[in-house]
């Protein structure tokens, strides 16, 4: 059995650990409710470009299709861009979702290359073997649209290269404090007719078709919104990910900040019968003692 000091110098480790770990939580509850401000911030915005793109759609006697919005006869590349972190110590976050990603594209029979943004993904990926594309990493804390827009335009220049026949997004939805769930969505080519439900979701209300007339045409409109809205889809799937991010790692350094008090009062509960140990051997030393001076004097 380790000694007493030995025994105190962990508590004291331990102890510190649990400071850490509290301190970790109450950082990315802060950082997380932030998070959700700016995917809430996003949601009007991509409202009404997806309005626009919907009408656009819809309008009658539309003959242009813009290259984003054609479907290709054959998909033999597939082009998946996967959104983890640069940083662990969140549970499980990381492996979900590149698990996710992994499931979702393991029985196709096109070639699948990643774009993987956070380090942790492309680490996974590597040493399960993926084809790695492009990494993103060493994103702000706090991401504007200019940070990820690089994204969406390469994503966008590997679609009209022909270098990629379908891209999709892979990221970590984010539901609340305690839910987070990994998705997948379609990014290229965007199925304006399939995402109607996503605008009423944002808006709050139904889209009503009508006839516009748009200035400039629509081939400008598209030419500008839709590789716009790619690398918007792409920057609110980052936003989604790092409030799930710092969730889960709120959730796991709460369990890790119980655990290490738990520890702590097993230590001590241990620590307490070694230091009685100690006393009661004193004592009987001190006792064992003392009789055999009394029967020395005896004698």
């Amino acid at each position: 059995m380790p000694s007493a000091r030995e025994m105190r110098s962990r508590i004291r480790s331990v102890g510190n650990i649990a400071q850490v770990t509290r301190a970790l939580q109450a950082v990315s509850a802060s950082r997380a409710r932030k998070a959700e401000q700016a995917v809430a911030a996003t949601r009007p915005y991509a409202s009404k470009a997806w309005q626009v793109l919907q009408h656009l759609s819809n309008q009658p006697g539309r003959a242009y299709l813009h290259p984003l919005l054609t479907e290709r006869a054959e998909q033999r590349r597939i082009l998946v861009v996967l959104v983890t972190s640069d940083r662990g110590l969140c549970g499980a976050y990381n492996i979900n979702v590149v698990r996710f990603a992994l499931e979702r594209f393991r029985r196709t029979q096109a070639d699948v290359h990643y774009v993987v943004i956070g380090r942790k993904g492309r680490e996974m990926l590597v040493r399960r073997r993926g084809a790695l594309r492009a990494e993103f990493s060493g994103l702000p804390a706090e991401p504007e649209f200019a940070d990820v827009s690089a994204i969406g335009r390469l994503t966008v220049d590997e679609f009209l290269s022909g270098q990629a026949d379908q891209v999709h997004l892979v990221y970590t939805d984010y539901v609340n404090l305690l839910t987070q769930i990994p998705r997948q969505v379609k990014l290229l080519p965007l199925e304006l007719e399939t995402q109607a439900g996503r605008v009423a979701e944002f808006a709050g209300e139904a889209l009503r078709p009508s006839a516009y007339m748009y200035e400039p045409g629509e081939t400008e409109l598209l030419d500008q919104l839709v590789p716009r809205f790619t690398a918007l889809q792409v920057f609110q799937a980052i936003l989604e990910s790092q409030a799930s991010e710092h969730a889960a790692r709120m959730v796991a350094m709460r369990n890790a900040t119980e655990n290490a008090k738990e520890l702590v009062s097993a230590l001590r509960l241990d620590y307490n019968k070694v230091r009685q140990q100690a006393i009661t051997s004193d004592m009987l030393d001190i006792a064992g003692g003392a009789e055999a001076l009394a029967q020395a004097r005896r004698a």
